[in-house]
C-alpha cells in the first residue's frame, strides 16, 4: 500500500509538471477587439490594457512567445464591429491574417464591447437594446470562428462607469441601467457555445465592472462633462489593473 501510495503520489507530480511546462511552451497570437478603454485613452504613459495583459501573460504566467494587435477603436459600438457593413471588422482580419500565419502560435480574439452600445445616444446604433447587442456580438463572434479554425475568442464583461458620463455622447443612469442589461447576455450566450463551438468561446474577466465601481476614484481619470465630473476611462492605474485581469482571464484558457 505504502509502494502504490508512492507511486500514485510521483505520478501525479509528474503530470502536474507536464501540464506546466505545455503552459510555459504556449505560444499565443492575440487580437484585441474593444473601444476607447481597449485602445487605451485612459492612460497616458502609451500602455493600453493589452499591453498590460500580454506583459502579465509573459511575467507572470510564463508564456514568453505572445503576438499581438491592439485594434480597439474610440466611440465603437457592436454595429461597427459587424462583419459586412462594419468599418471596423476589418481592422480584426488583417490583424488576424498576419498573426494567423504563425501556425505554431494559438490565435485568439479578446473582445470587450458594450459601453457605447449602451450610451442614450451619439455613439453609432446607440441606444442598443440587449436583444441586439447579443445577437451583434454573436454575429461577430460566428464570423471570426467561421473565417479562422482552430481560433478561439475571450469575452470581457464591460465594466462600470458613472450615472453622470455626459461628455459628446449622453450614458447617464440609463445607459448604466443598459450596460448591466448586457452581461446576462454575455453569459448565455457563451454557454451557447460551450455545446454549439465547445473549447471555443470562452468568459473572460468578470471582476473588473464591481472592482473599478468600488474603486472609482482610485481607477478612473476623472473628467468634465455636461453633467459633471465623470468617470468612464480607466487612468494608468486602472489601465494596469484592466489588462492584468483580462491576463488572468485568457491565462485560464485551455490553450
Amino acid at each position: 500500500m505504502k509502494f502504490k501510495f508512492s507511486t500514485l503520489i510521483f505520478l501525479l507530480v509528474a503530470t502536474l509538471q507536464v501540464v506546466a511546462q505545455n503552459k510555459k511552451e504556449s505560444k499565443l497570437a492575440i487580437v484585441f477587439i474593444g473601444n476607447s478603454i481597449t485602445q487605451g485613452k485612459g492612460g497616458t504613459n502609451g500602455f493600453p490594457p493589452p499591453t498590460h495583459a500580454v506583459n502579465y501573460l509573459k511575467e507572470e504566467k510564463g508564456i514568453q512567445d505572445v503576438s499581438f494587435v491592439n485594434v480597439g477603436r474610440s466611440g465603437s459600438t457592436t454595429v461597427d464591429w459587424l462583419p459586412g457593413h462594419g468599418k471596423y471588422f476589418s481592422l480584426a482580419t488583417k490583424a488576424a491574417d498576419s498573426l494567423f500565419q504563425q501556425k505554431d502560435h494559438q490565435l485568439l480574439f479578446s473582445m470587450k464591447l458594450g459601453t457605447n452600445d449602451s450610451a442614450m445616444e451619439g455613439p453609432n446604433g446607440a441606444p442598443v437594446s440587449k436583444e441586439d447587442y447579443r445577437k451583434n456580438l454573436q454575429t461577430i463572434v460566428n464570423e471570426l470562428l467561421n473565417k479562422y479554425p482552430g481560433g478561439k475568442v475571450i469575452i470581457h464583461h464591460p465594466i462600470w462607469y458613472s450615472t453622470n458620463t455626459y461628455n459628446r455622447s449622453k450614458y447617464l443612469a440609463e445607459g448604466l441601467a443598459r450596460l448591466e442589461s448586457y452581461v446576462p447576455e454575455i453569459d448565455e450566450l457563451i454557454k451557447e457555445y460551450k455545446t454549439s463551438q465547445p473549447g471555443r468561446v470562452f468568459k473572460g474577466d468578470t471582476k473588473s465592472f464591481k472592482y473599478f465601481k468600488k474603486n472609482a476614484k482610485k481607477l478612473f481619470k476623472p473628467e468634465e462633462g455636461q453633467a459633471g465630473t465623470f468617470f468612464l476611462h480607466p487612468n494608468e492605474q486602472g489601465v494596469a489593473v484592466l489588462g492584468k485581469n483580462w491576463g488572468k482571464a485568457i491565462s485560464k484558457i485551455d490553450l
